[in-house]
């Protein structure tokens, strides 16, 4: 998908200036973005895209900020969440953003996300896990968010990054509802440890970057940026956790004795 679109220059009104207006037909934009009329139309109806700028002859005009917003909901697709979650982020973002700001949102998405699920049959995914799975132990690695049942009967999406540690769990003596209950308090607390360190990287890094002038190299120093944080991130969450993890089974069980 190009995020690439000419705009005609126009006086403003208001300020003398000049602006970009929108100039591509709903046609137009559905062939640069790659996908259908229909699916822009759906899209459009589910509040994902703004509505288009009306000229002449009441006919649509949509520019750089739709496709950069349609390239930012392929890439969150491409990452396997689904609709509602797409919704649910969108509607998370403010209303303001440039084209320019989505395109840097969706480098650094792609940057961040983890690894895509996959789509796979049972003897597939036997054999990834290097073992048989029995109706249990899918239940098991359903639960722990390793899979998810698709409607086609014998398919699973299949988080690979989770796989190899899913399958050694199956042999833990751990209850199939203690399974549950540690994935929600684990989804609950990671979320907002994302949620405040989203934050202060869009205010104390990607503020800064917003101010300076557009440039090619712009983007790609931001996606490169994020992709370097990545681990150093990831790795102090885990520090953190495995030494309040042990501090808190430490006490738990000074307290029983």
């Amino acid at each position: 998908m190009t995020t690439d679109i000419t705009t005609d220059s126009t006086t403003d009104s208001e300020g003398g200036g000049t602006a970009a207006s929108p100039t591509l037909t709903v046609d137009e934009l559905a062939g640069r973005a790659g996908v259908t009329v229909r699916t822009i139309r759906f899209y459009s109806t589910r509040g994902l895209l703004p509505p288009p700028v009306i000229g002449p002859r009441r006919v649509g005009h949509y520019g750089q900020d739709h496709l950069s917003r349609l390239a930012l909901i392929e890439e969150l697709q491409h990452q396997g969440m689904t609709l509602a979650a797409i919704e649910r982020y969108l509607e998370q973002l403010p209303p303001d953003l440039s084209a320019h700001d989505l395109a840097i949102h969706r480098a650094v998405v792609a940057s961040w996300a983890p690894d895509a699920a996959e789509d796979m049959d049972l003897a597939e995914l036997e054999r990834r896990a290097g073992r048989a799975l029995s109706g249990t132990d899918l239940d098991r690695l359903s639960a722990m968010g390793v899979i998810a049942y698709e409607e086609e009967g014998d398919a699973y999406r299949v988080d690979i990054g989770l796989l190899r540690l899913g399958v050694q769990l199956l042999g833990v003596p751990i209850a199939h509802e203690t399974i549950l209950a540690a994935r929600t308090v684990l989804m609950e607390h990671t979320r907002q440890a994302a949620h405040e360190l989203s934050r202060l990287f869009r205010d104390e890094v990607w503020g800064p970057y917003r101010e300076q002038e557009s440039d090619p190299e712009h983007l790609a120093a931001m996606k490169s940026l994020s992709a370097h944080m990545q681990p150093m991130v990831v790795q102090a969450l885990v520090t953190a956790f495995q030494r309040s993890l042990k501090e808190e089974l430490r006490e738990a069980f000074r307290a029983e004795g």
